[in-house]
C-alpha cells in the first residue's frame, strides 16, 4: 500500500497537537515558568583532560543575586549516572574527562548574574594530554580514563570456522568504513523547571524520553525516595535518543532542593553541542568472502565505537551494531568482534538507529562491492543471499518468523524506479545513478534487558476514557496513534477520550519510547485491555437500562443499543458520564503488566521482532562541485498494520531526512578533544532545499495469521538504510567507491567522467 492522502485508503487522522505546534502556542516543558524561580547555570570544563587541583566558589557565592553554588561536596547520594552504566560524575571531584564535565552549578536572581557567577568559579587544573582517539586509548602506555581501563565493552560472534572457509572462498571483499559523530539537533535543547513542592516532594518537568529512569537515577543522587519525585517529561521538542539520558536534571534538582525555591535551566546551542550526546562514530573493518555464483561464505568483522568519555547507553549500541553487522543475510561462518573505547571526546550514546545505521552502511556497502566484481545484479546478488524463513536471527536466535524481508525485496524488484532507464539528456558534468539497500532492525531492548510493558485503561471521573501509559511525546505522533487505536476498539469519537503519558505521577510503569517499541506495546496492552473494561461498563448499563447486557456496544458518547435487525439502527442509552455514577473509580480501572517479546534463546541482546526495509534512491552527481543531490528516495516498509498513515509517512520521512544529513553533510567534528563544531552556524543538516524531489512511502502490511504482536514500530527503520542506497547511486554515476561518511565531495570532483568506471575497486 502507498501511504499518501489519495490512495492510502485510510483516513489521515489530523495530529491534536498540531495547531499549536505550527502555531508556536503549544507549551514545552523548557517554556514553564513560575514566580520568584531562580536560574540555573552550570560550570563546565575548559580542558577534555585534566586533574582537578582546586575548586574556589567563595568570589562567586558572595556575588549579590546568587542563592546557591554548588560542587561535588553538596550531592547528598550519589555522585553519578548513567542510565544504564552509572560512571559519570554529576560534579567532577578529581578529573574531567572531556570539555562537557560538570564541575559546579549556580542558582541566581536572574540569568545574567548566574553567568557573571559562574566567571567567578575559580578551578585549577593540571592540564592532561586527551586521548583523542580509540587508537590513541588503546595504545599500551594509555593512562586509564577509568578504574577499569579504556575499554567499556566487548563483543563477539562466532560461528562456523570463517579461518577455513577463506582458503574455498574464491572473492574476497575488504574495506574499512567510517560513520560520523551525529548530531541529534532536536529543536528544543536541554532544559527544565524543579521545583521543591511544601510536601517535601521535588517535581520535575524536564523532557525525556525515561521518566522513570530518570527518577530512579534522581533518586539515588538526591538520596530521595523515588515516590517523593514527580517527573513530567512530555510533551517534549524533539529527541531521536539525545534526551534517553540524564543531562541537567541532577543540577536542577540539588539547585532547587538547596534553595527551596523553583529552579529553570536550559542550555543554549553551544551548550548542547558542548554537553549533549551524539552518535558513536565507527570504524568497521570488513572482509566478506563469495563464491563466483554470489553466495557468501565467510565474514569477518571488526568494530571500533568512540563511546567518548562515558559509558551512557554505549555498550547496548555496540551490542546493536555487532548484531546488524551481519545483515539480513545467511552466513555459514562468521567471525565478529567488536570493542567500544573510551576518549576523552564528547559523549556518544543513544541515536535513532541505534548503531545499526552503522553497521548497514558497512554490509551493504560489501554487497554492492561483491556485485560489481562478480558482475552480477546487485539487487539479485542480495536476494540469492537473503535468510528464509525459519533461519536463526543474527546472533543464532530464534526470531519471529515473517515474509517481510521477501517482501521488500520484490517490491524494489518491481519497482518502476529500480527497472526503468533514465533517458534525460544532462550536461556532461552531471551524472545519475541509482542504488538500493535492504535492512532488518530490531525492536526491543533484545533478551536479557528488563524491558517492560503494560497501561491503565479507566472510565474516569469526567466521563472520559483515559488510557495512560509511560511513553513520552516527543513529535513522532504517539498521542495520535493512541486515539486512533482506541477509537476504533471502542467505536468513540476523539473527544471521549484522554490520554495520559509522560508523568510518573499519573502513568503506570509501561517502559519507554524507545527501540521502536512504544506502538506495539500500547496495541498489545489495549488488546488486553479492552474485554474487562468493555465488559465491565457494558455490564453496568445493562443492570442500569434493563437491556441485556448483549445488546449494547461502545460508541460516540457512551453505551448504544444494538438492534437485531440492523446494525445501523442504534440509539445511544447511557453516556459514558452516568456510568462514572454507577461503580467506584476502582471497578472502573483496569491495568495490565507484561514485557516485550523477547526471543527465548539465551543470547544477551539478541532481538526477537524485527521490521524489515528496502530503499531505493537515484542521485545527481555534479562532477565539477561534487554536490550529491538526491532526487528520489523510495521506503518499502514492512512493519505490520499501519495504524496511523500521516505518522507512519511522517517517521518515514523524518528518518529519511535525519539518514540524508548522515550521509551528505553531518559530522561534529572534534580535533584534540575539542569541538570544531559548536554551533549550527558550521554544522550543516539538511534544510527543505536539500530534500528530494520526491519521497515514497511503501507500507507492507501483512503479519501471519494469529500473530499476537500487532503493528511494529517504525521510529528508526526509515534511517538505516538510506545511507547504503546513496552510496551504491553514487558508484552508479561516478564510479568512485566511498568508504566514509558523511561524502566527502573532493572525492567526486572531475572536469568531465568517461564512460569508464573510476575509484579504487575491492580486492
Amino acid at each position: 500500500m502507498r501511504l499518501n492522502k489519495e490512495n492510502s485508503g485510510k483516513r489521515w487522522y489530523t495530529r491534536p497537537d498540531g495547531k499549536e505546534k505550527v502555531t508556536g502556542t503549544l507549551q514545552y516543558l523548557t517554556d514553564k515558568s513560575l514566580p520568584g524561580m531562580l536560574y540555573g547555570r552550570v560550570l563546565r570544563s575548559i580542558h577534555p583532560y585534566a586533574r582537578i587541583i582546586s575548586v574556589d566558589t567563595a568570589a562567586a557565592e558572595g556575588l549579590p543575586g546568587v542563592q546557591a553554588v554548588l560542587t561535588h561536596k553538596d550531592v547528598p547520594g550519589m555522585n553519578a549516572f548513567g542510565i544504564a552504566t552509572p560512571d559519570q560524575p554529576v560534579f567532577c571531584d578529581e578529573f574531567v574527562r572531556y570539555t562537557g564535565d560538570a564541575v559546579a552549578a549556580v542558582a541566581a536572581d536572574t540569568l545574567e548574574i548566574a553567568e557573571a557567577a559562574l566567571k567567578l568559579i575559580k578551578v585549577e587544573y593540571e592540564v592532561l594530554s586527551p586521548l583523542s582517539s580509540p587508537e590513541a586509548a588503546l595504545a599500551p602506555d594509555a593512562p586509564k580514563l577509568h578504574p577499569h581501563g579504556n575499554i567499556l565493552h566487548r563483543t563477539e560472534v562466532k560461528r562456523g570456522n570463517a579461518e577455513a572457509a577463506w582458503i574455498e572462498t574464491e572473492h574476497i571483499i575488504r574495506e574499512t568504513y567510517y560513520t560520523p559523530r551525529q548530531m541529534h539537533t532536536y529543536m528544543e535543547t536541554e532544559g527544565g523547571l524543579f521545583v521543591p513542592e511544601e510536601n517535601g516532594r521535588l517535581s520535575v518537568y524536564a523532557p525525556t524520553q525515561h521518566g522513570y529512569k530518570d527518577r530512579m537515577q534522581l533518586s539515588r543522587i538526591l538520596n530521595m525516595e523515588e515516590e517523593m519525585i514527580r517527573v513530567v517529561s512530555s510533551p517534549i521538542g524533539g529527541s531521536f535518543g539525545g534526551k534517553d539520558e540524564l543531562n541537567v536534571q541532577p543540577y536542577g534538582a540539588l539547585l532547587a532542593l538547596r534553595t527551596k525555591r523553583p529552579v529553570k535551566i536550559h542550555n543554549s546551542r553551544k551548550e548542547s553541542v558542548r554537553a549533549g550526546l551524539k552518535r558513536h562514530p565507527m570504524k568497521i573493518e570488513m572482509e566478506t568472502g563469495f563464491t563466483k555464483e554470489g553466495m557468501i561464505t565467510a565474514h569477518r568483522v571488526r568494530i571500533t565505537a568512540d563511546t567518548g568519555a562515558y559509558a551512557t547507553l554505549g555498550a547496548p549500541v555496540l551490542n546493536f551494531a555487532t548484531e546488524h553487522s551481519m545483515g539480513p543475510y545467511s552466513i555459514p561462518h562468521v567471525d565478529v568482534e567488536g570493542l567500544s573505547v573510551y576518549t576523552n571526546n564528547g559523549v556518544s550514546g543513544e541515536f535513532r538507529g541505534f548503531g545499526g545505521n552503522q553497521a548497514i552502511f558497512a554490509m551493504e556497502g560489501q554487497m554492492d562491492r561483491a556485485a560489481a566484481q562478480l558482475g552480477i545484479d546487485p539487487w539479485e546478488l542480495r536476494r540469492r543471499n537473503l535468510r528464509s524463513n525459519g533461519d536463526p536471527g543474527p546472533l543464532g536466535q530464534q526470531i519471529l518468523v515473517t515474509n517481510g524481508l521477501q517482501e521488500v525485496w520484490e517490491a524494489v524488484h518491481h519497482s518502476d524506479l529500480w527497472i526503468q532507464e533514465e533517458r534525460t539528456e544532462l550536461p556532461p558534468w552531471i551524472r545519475k545513478g541509482k542504488g538500493a539497500a535492504i535492512a532488518m532492525h530490531g525492536a526491543g531492548l533484545g533478551y536479557g534487558i528488563p524491558d517492560p510493558a503494560g497501561g491503565r485503561l479507566r472510565l474516569n471521573e469526567e466521563g472520559k476514557i483515559e488510557a495512560a501509559f509511560s511513553y513520552e511525546e516527543f513529535g513522532q505522533g504517539l498521542v495520535s496513534t493512541l486515539e486512533i487505536m482506541l477509537c476504533e476498539l471502542f467505536n468513540c469519537v476523539r473527544e471521549d477520550l484522554e490520554i495520559v503519558i509522560g508523568d510518573t505521577d499519573r502513568v503506570p510503569h509501561s517502559g519507554s519510547s524507545t527501540a521502536s517499541r512504544s506502538t506495539t506495546m500500547a496495541w498489545m496492552a489495549l488488546q488486553r485491555l479492552k474485554t474487562p473494561f468493555r465488559d465491565k461498563i457494558t455490564l453496568l448499563a445493562s443492570q442500569a437500562t434493563g437491556i441485556p447486557a448483549h445488546e449494547l456496544v461502545t460508541g460516540p458518547g457512551g453505551i448504544w443499543r444494538r438492534s437485531q435487525e440492523s446494525r445501523e439502527d442504534q440509539y445511544r442509552v447511557l453516556s459514558f458520564q452516568a456510568i462514572t455514577q454507577l461503580a467506584s473509580a476502582e471497578e472502573l480501572t483496569f491495568d495490565t503488566k507484561f514485557d516485550y517479546p523477547t526471543t527465548p534463546d539465551e543470547v544477551v541482546g539478541g532481538h526477537y521482532l524485527y521490521t524489515y526495509a528496502a530503499v531505493m534512491a537515484e542521485v545527481e552527481v555534479n562532477t565539477l562541485s561534487g554536490q550529491v543531490k538526491v532526487d528520489d528516495i523510495r521506503h518499502v516498509v514492512a512493519a505490520g498494520p499501519v495504524m496511523n498513515p500521516m505518522g507512519y509517512v511522517g517517521q518515514i520521512e523524518g528518518g529519511s531526512g535525519m539518514a540524508l544529513g548522515f550521509t551528505l553533510m553531518e559530522d561534529s567534528l572534534m580535533e584534540n578533544s575539542e569541538y570544531m563544531t559548536t554551533n549550527l552556524d558550521t554544522y550543516l543538516i539538511p534544510t527543505i532545499q536539500d530534500m528530494q524531489k520526491r519521497l515514497d512511502v511503501e507500507a507492507i502490511e501483512h503479519l501471519p495469521e494469529n500473530d499476537p504482536f500487532g503493528p511494529r514500530g517504525i521510529g528508526e527503520i526509515g534511517s538505516v538504510a538510506l545511507a547504503p542506497a546513496i552510496v551504491s547511486a553514487i558508484y552508479q554515476a561516478t564510479g568512485v567507491w566511498l568508504n566514509k561518511l558523511p561524502v566527502q565531495r573532493e572525492q567526486l570532483i572531475k572536469p568531465v567522467f568517461s564512460d569508464k568506471k573510476e575509484g579504487v575497486q575491492p580486492s
